[in-house]
């Protein structure tokens, strides 16, 4: 007897993707297929380090996606949800039973300014670096947990960094966490300018929101991102910024054929923290929906809990702060070198669960019960 076999796409092969991907192998009648738009896997928590030339941040796909998936380097332009074709900027069309959709975030940079939301953007700004001379002014915008790490590298390069927060340093962490990173900056000759913004960027200096200039010959963006808008373009829903809007199996409130997951994900309207501790579970989370669906049972609601934060300072020093299931941060944090430490060893973590998931589907982990669905608004 015949039995037909469904076919998914993951669009995105980054930490949610590649989980996703690996979850689905669960049955053996799903043929999977990644398209990425590069060869090799992105481990967008290392970027930093790339750019400032301390560390790599990329890894083979062939260590990370389990057999019989199928990677695809391309783009998507469209998904066609009339005809369940996911269209490919090489002309190419994919047809599609189900999709998921884990395109990621990207970064928000103005002109005359680098991020590091990206490889290619980091790649940029590693060449800059290299070409700016250690002595020269460097202003990093974006006083958030990328904005501290990579102003935190270059100053342990011995460079002269001004980290310019906007509202306050580290808002996310515990008022005791913020005092250790900025001890921490103050000590390696970081000047931290809090409750101001920068407005505008020229190639040697950065505009405060208070009418004053800084000078820079390096500008690094780190605050805001953006996520790319193949969703608005395949007449999807989005939120105000472009994240899939969708219920709380992460499902498109516009289509039950399209599951989200990561960065791009708006469920309820009410996205979780972008961050790699939130992609690989909501990334098995989408592919456990996709496998409901298929089996046409009842898909479970998001059900994922924050413990906290890890920020490196440098390549020895970091912060661990602790946080409640809802991501309200605590009281409690530990630094130091073992606090470095233990950010190496998350990085470590979150690779190797791709990797265990490769080897056997299903063997995802994640704390659970952060997540208050009926205290949410539907979309």
């Amino acid at each position: 007897m015949f039995t037909p076999r469904h076919q998914v796409v993951v669009i995105g092969g980054g930490y949610a993707g590649t989980l996703a991907a690996n979850h689905l192998r669960l049955r053996a009648d799903v043929d999977i297929t990644v398209v990425n738009p590069r060869p090799e896997f992105v481990d967008r928590i290392r970027l930093h380090e790339f750019a400032a030339g301390t560390g790599r941040a990329t890894a083979d796909y062939g260590t990370l996606l389990g057999t019989g998936i199928e990677l695809v380097v391309d783009s998507v332009t469209r998904i066609d949800t009339t005809a369940r074709t996911v269209r490919l900027a090489s002309g190419r069309s994919l047809d599609y039973d189900y999709v998921i959709y884990a395109v990621g975030s990207t970064g928000a940079a103005p002109p005359d300014a680098y991020d590091i939301a990206d490889l290619d953007s980091a790649r940029l700004l590693r060449t800059r670096l290299a070409d700016t001379p250690v002595a020269a002014p460097v202003v990093v915008v974006g006083g958030g947990l990328t904005g501290i790490e990579t102003a935190a590298e270059l100053a342990e390069q011995r460079r002269q960094v001004t980290l310019v927060c906007g509202r306050a340093l580290a808002p996310s962490l515990s008022v005791p966490g913020r005092r250790y990173i900025a001890r921490w900056l103050a000590r390696h000759g970081v000047t931290v300018l809090e409750g101001v913004s920068a407005t505008e960027v020229y190639p040697d200096a950065v505009i405060l929101a208070d009418g004053t200039e800084r000078a820079s010959a390096l500008t690094i963006w780190t605050a805001g991102f953006g996520v790319p808008g193949l969703a608005a373009a395949s007449g999807l829903r989005t939120d105000a910024i472009g994240r899939l809007l969708t219920d709380e199996t992460l499902t498109s409130v516009d289509d039950d054929r399209i599951v989200a997951a990561g960065d791009a994900a708006a469920p309820s309207g009410r996205p979780l923290r972008m961050s790699c501790q939130a992609a690989g579970p909501l990334g098995a989370q989408a592919a456990d929906t996709v496998l409901s669906r298929i089996a046409g049972t009842e898909p479970a609601m998001i059900d994922l809990a924050f413990t906290g934060s890890c920020v490196s300072l440098g390549r020895r020093d970091g912060i661990r702060q602790f946080a409640r299931k809802d991501d309200s941060a605590m009281n409690v944090y530990f630094g130091g070198r073992l606090g470095g430490a233990y950010k190496e060893l998350t990085c470590k973590f979150v690779m190797s669960r791709i990797r265990r998931e490769a080897g056997r589907p299903g063997s995802a982990f994640w704390v659970k019960g952060g997540r208050r669905p009926s205290a949410l608004s539907a979309s």
